[in-house]
């Protein structure tokens, strides 16, 4: 639990009047819970009272009428736990984050950044914050694209470029998915299996087990699981399905989506909605963290596996002749109740997606070499 001091400016005609520049500063303290899902407003004497209280043992109620109703409101807001049956549910949600072993910064933050309901692109254009003379005018120039270049440096020899550069250097984000076609079930096959698929395993002991795959994991423990939203699939029924590294199969879920889910997942990104496939990248963090317990880096492992990920996915897509994409600007929450994942032990990091290229540029996308969409003359 954390407690932080906030400020919100209000406008005030009588401090203008008054030779002031109008601006009022009102003060308050929210308590912050990685079991929770949002911030609870406290009083200074709720602050104090937290302060006061144990994280690891329990306190008896306070006989005083006073401070006996201070501590029953934080137990109703969740910010203490209790043992009645009453509150149970804060109880067993904080138990389940103690029992993920959790550093408590990086569950703070992974609680707090979780979206549901965000549609940025809405937010985007009503901002007028869409492209880049947008954000120029809004935000000035940025900083410069590199550091300076330093005297004295040793010029490198520029070779050829080899079939692996050739590959990157087509690799360019797409945002305009042909619609019209399928992408054959083969071809996803190969995709999963190049990029997320055990191609080893080594059981050091009885029942523990570490897969090998083509892509790094921090400690080679592989706690990124992949739900398929399938789209447009030849032989393959639209939905969602949970995709297997051992097995190399997809096991549909018994629970489906509407059709605005992608839309809805993807916080409105309309460009990625039509993608062929997408990849919802989910961690479970229990596994990451039966190693890394309470580590300050455990959190920022796993989003690197992510990261990981997503690159072998560009490139494996590229060389599919194939558009791809990544993003984390998601409705975590979307994805979580649609695969009943339990915030906290499971949770969606980031979303790829990949599919036929569309022939015509809808949606502007970056390809400043003009290796996808031609330079004209």
């Amino acid at each position: 639990m954390f407690l932080q001091p906030r400020e919100h400016a209000q406008f005030r005609l009588e401090d203008l009047l008054a030779g002031g520049n109008g601006l009022h500063y009102e003060h308050s303290v929210v308590a912050l819970a990685a079991h929770l899902d949002g911030p609870v407003p406290v009083s200074p004497d709720e602050a104090a009272t937290l302060l006061s209280c144990s994280a690891e043992s329990w306190q008896d109620l306070p006989a005083s009428p006073v401070h006996r109703d201070r501590v029953m409101r934080l137990i109703v807001e969740g910010v203490l736990v209790s043992d009645a049956t009453e509150h149970a549910s804060h109880a067993a949600a904080d138990a389940t984050l103690r029992a993920s072993h959790w550093w408590p910064l990086g569950a703070l933050f992974h609680r707090l950044s979780r979206w549901s309901g965000v549609d940025s692109v809405s937010e985007m254009e009503r901002n007028q914050m869409v492209t880049a003379q947008d954000l120029v005018r809004h935000l000035g120039a940025p900083p410069a694209e590199t550091l300076p270049r330093s005297p004295g440096a040793v010029a490198l020899p520029r070779t050829d470029s080899s079939r692996t550069g050739e590959l990157l250097m087509r690799r360019t984000t797409c945002r305009n998915f042909d619609t019209s076609r399928k992408v054959p079930l083969e071809v996803l096959a190969e995709m999963l299996g190049e990029v997320l698929a055990a191609t080893s395993h080594v059981d050091p002991e009885p029942g523990v087990r570490f897969l090998k795959k083509n892509v790094p994991s921090a400690g080679g423990l592989h706690p990124i699981e992949a739900y398929v939203v399938a789209q447009r699939i030849e032989g393959l029924e639209a939905g969602v399905y949970h995709y297997h590294p051992v097995a190399h199969e997809l096991a549909r879920l018994p629970s489906q989506p509407e059709s605005t889910f992608s839309r809805r997942l993807l916080s409105g990104q309309y460009w990625f909605a039509d993608a062929h496939a997408l990849v919802i990248l989910v961690c479970r963090f229990e596994r990451n963290f039966w190693k890394y317990r309470n580590h300050a880096k455990a959190y920022r492992a796993v989003v690197l596996d992510a990261g990981h990920i997503s690159q072998a996915i560009y490139t494996q897509a590229t060389a599919h002749g194939l558009g791809a994409f990544v993003t984390a600007a998601i409705n975590e929450e979307e994805a979580e109740r649609l695969l009943g994942l339990e915030p906290m032990r499971e949770g969606p990091l980031a979303v790829c997606g990949f599919g036929w290229r569309s022939p015509q540029m809808q949606t502007a996308e970056m390809d400043p070499a003009g290796h996808i969409w031609k330079v004209q003359s």
